[in-house]
């Protein structure tokens, strides 16, 4: 019964939020600051979630930050999105490891075939040899 009455409690502050200024405010808003404060909020809002997200996405909190700073430079210089997001990808994978082997899984599997090719080369040359 508890959850009912939290969820009921949730739907009634949710709504509040969204239809009271509605309800209370008829007449368009003349007052600067209020204007500016509104205009601002969703901006704060998505900043305050998204910032700390970009930090702590990475191993290291450094290069999550070097990664927003110059992320940050890039759009206010005019850069797009995507160029902003592959400069702060790559600053991201230049400065900080993304794995703990000296190579990849794929260049693993590369000399790995090499090798077991090389041998069965040298196995034909033997038995042409011995022929």
């Amino acid at each position: 019964m508890n959850n009912w009455i939290y969820i009921a409690v949730m739907f009634a502050v949710s709504y509040a939020i969204r239809i009271l200024p509605l309800t209370l405010i008829r007449k368009p808003i003349e007052n600067q600051l209020i204007q500016s404060f509104l205009y601002y909020v969703p901006y704060v809002t998505l900043a305050v979630m998204t910032f700390p997200a970009i930090v702590n996405a990475t191993q290291s909190p450094i290069a999550g930050a070097a990664a927003l700073v110059v992320g940050i430079i890039a759009a206010w210089m005019g850069a797009g999105l995507f160029p902003v997001s592959v400069l702060c990808l790559s600053l991201i994978h230049i400065s900080e490891p993304t794995r703990r082997t000296p190579i990849s899984y794929a260049v693993f599997c590369l000399k790995k075939k090499k090798k077991i090719m090389k041998e069965g080369i040298e196995l034909l040359d033997k038995k042409r040899i011995q022929a």
